[in-house]
C-alpha cells in the first residue's frame, strides 16, 4: 500500500493547491473555487500536520477517509484533525464548480491557549466524512461570518492581540458546530432511529450466539464497524437520542441476559458471571447492581 503524502505546512499545502503564499505560516482561509485541482491527486492519500475545517458546496470532488466516500454536493462541514489520511478525487464526467472555504490552523497557532488543551473535546474531529455536518441556510450564514472574521483580522495588521481574537473567533466557530450537531442529531429522525434499530439487532444477535466466555462483551468498535460509523459519531448520536453512551447500550444488553438467567435458572452467580464473561463475579455483581441498585442475590431473592 503507498505510504500517505504528508503536508507539513500550510504554506506547503498552498504551493500543492496551486494558491498564492499565506498571509501568515499558521493560519489560512482559502476560498475553495480558487483551489486547482490536479489529477496527480486522485493517485494520492494525504495527510495534514494541521487542522482544517471545511465547508464545501457544488464540487465535483469526492472524498475518500477510510472506507466511506461522500460526494460534495451539498452544503456540509467537514473537520480533519492532524495525522488523519484522506484521497481527494475528481470527477472526469463533469467540470468542478467549487465553493465554500477551508479553514486552516496549525497546532502551533494555538500552542499554550485554552484552545490548545480543549480542541479534542470536540470529537467531530474524528467522525467520518460521511458524518459530516449538514447546514441549513441560517447556519452556514453564522460560520461564513466568523470565517470573514477570521480573514480580516489576519489581514489587518498583526499586533499583540490578533492571535487571542483569532483563537476566540475559532472557538465560537467550533462550539456553533457543536450545537448544529447536536440538531443534526436530532432531526435526521429517520436515518438516526435506523441506527437505532440497527444497534438494538446487532446486540441481540451477539448475545444470542452465546460464548461470551470466549468472545467477552462487544466493543463500542466492533458495534460501530457494523453500523458504517465511527464510535465517537455513534456515542454522540446516543447520548442525544437517548441519554446514553454505546457502551452503557451494551451493558443493558448484557444485564437483559443476566435478568434472564436469575430469574430462570439455579445456576450460581460464579457461574452467571463467568458465562456472560466476566472472569470474577464481583465484577459482575458490582455492574449489576451499578445498574438495577440490587445484587444479584437480591435481585433472585425477589423471584421466590
Amino acid at each position: 500500500m503507498q505510504k500517505p503524502y504528508r503536508i507539513k505546512t500550510i504554506s506547503e499545502f498552498h504551493q500543492l493547491r496551486g494558491l498564492p503564499k499565506p498571509e501568515h505560516p499558521l493560519i489560512s482561509v482559502v476560498d475553495y473555487g480558487s483551489i486547482i485541482h490536479s489529477s496527480d491527486f486522485n493517485l494520492t492519500s494525504w495527510t495534514l500536520d494541521f487542522y482544517s475545517i471545511s465547508l464545501k458546496r457544488n464540487s465535483a470532488v469526492k472524498m475518500k477517509y477510510g472506507q466511506q466516500e461522500y460526494d460534495f454536493d451539498d452544503g456540509i462541514l467537514f473537520f480533519m484533525a492532524p495525522g488523519q489520511v484522506f484521497r481527494i478525487e475528481i470527477g472526469n464526467d463533469r467540470k468542478p464548480e467549487h465553493s465554500g472555504w477551508i479553514l486552516l490552523v496549525h497546532p502551533d497557532f494555538i500552542w499554550n491557549s485554552t484552545l490548545a488543551k480543549n480542541i479534542r473535546k470536540y470529537e467531530y474531529f474524528d467522525y467520518s466524512v460521511n458524518e459530516a455536518l449538514f447546514l441549513s441556510e441560517k447556519e452556514e450564514i453564522v460560520l461564513n461570518d466568523i470565517v470573514s472574521n477570521i480573514r480580516q483580522e489576519y489581514h489587518s495588521n498583526i499586533d499583540k492581540f490578533s492571535q487571542d481574537i483569532i483563537i476566540s473567533h475559532i472557538t465560537t466557530l467550533l462550539n456553533y458546530a457543536e450545537r448544529f450537531y447536536h440538531r443534526q442529531f436530532i432531526t435526521r429522525k429517520i436515518t438516526n432511529h435506523k441506527l437505532l434499530d440497527r444497534l438494538e439487532e446487532i446486540l441481540v444477535e451477539y448475545f444470542r450466539e452465546g460464548d461470551l466466555r470466549q468472545k467477552g462483551l462487544p466493543s463500542v468498535q466492533y458495534v460501530a464497524d457494523l453500523l458504517n460509523v465511527s464510535p465517537k459519531y455513534l456515542s454522540g448520536l446516543l447520548n442525544v437520542l437517548t441519554g446514553q453512551s454505546t457502551q452503557q447500550h451494551i451493558h443493558d444488553k448484557l444485564i437483559e441476559q443476566a435478568k434472564e438467567r436469575l430469574s430462570t435458572t439455579d445456576l450460581p452467580i460464579t457461574a452467571i458471571a463467568y458465562e456472560l464473561g466476566f472472569e470474577h463475579s464481583q465484577s459482575f455483581s458490582k455492574l449489576f447492581k451499578s445498574k438495577t441498585k440490587l445484587t444479584p442475590v437480591e435481585f433472585r431473592r425477589s423471584f421466590n
